[in-house]
């Protein structure tokens, strides 16, 4: 079995990485845990000080990430929990950071108040399968959201409430 993403997806990692301004101490949200490599990649630059929540729904990819992550060493930093991403993850909200790797048909509004002031949040919107864009949002004091496009992009239907239905 693969442990690492294939390059494509490597790059699309770093793409996001970059336009969510990550820095050491940020507390991070990522739905769609994946093989758990996009979290290991954020947790190294949040740091001992910042932490990494990833939320998955299918109970596979739940087991493969935290194994991938126990055995690569984030176990301590990244926190691994099954549930539906298009909801968020309330327990542990407000986050600096939210970075969504499946695209939803539009912003989930969960996500938005989830979301600190000054927040970013990046994730794909769009069709189920195409079109789709690369979205940022910053949230502003106030509750107030900047959107800006990124580019087109190609994701997984993101499943949930919030998302696309199975």
């Amino acid at each position: 079995m693969r442990h690492t993403a294939p390059a494509a997806g490597r790059d699309m990692v770093a793409i996001m990485n970059e336009v969510l301004e990550l820095a050491s101490g940020l507390k991070v949200l990522e739905v769609g845990a994946g093989s758990g490599y996009h979290a290991a990649t954020i947790a190294e630059v949040v740091g001992p000080e910042g932490h990494v929540y990833t939320i998955e729904r299918v109970e596979e990819l739940v087991r493969f990430a935290r194994q991938n992550l126990e055995r690569a060493g984030y176990s301590d930093r990244v926190t691994l929990v099954q549930g539906d991403g298009s909801l968020g993850y309330a327990d542990r909200a407000p986050y600096d950071r939210i970075v969504v790797t499946a695209a939803a048909p539009e912003v989930p509004p969960k996500l938005v108040e989830q979301l600190n002031t000054n927040g970013i949040l990046v994730l794909p919107v769009g069709g189920r399968f195409f079109p789709q864009e690369l979205v940022r949002i910053r949230k502003k004091p106030g509750g107030r959201v900047e959107r800006s496009s990124l580019g087109g992009v190609a994701f997984v239907p993101l499943v949930g409430e919030h998302g696309f239905k199975d």
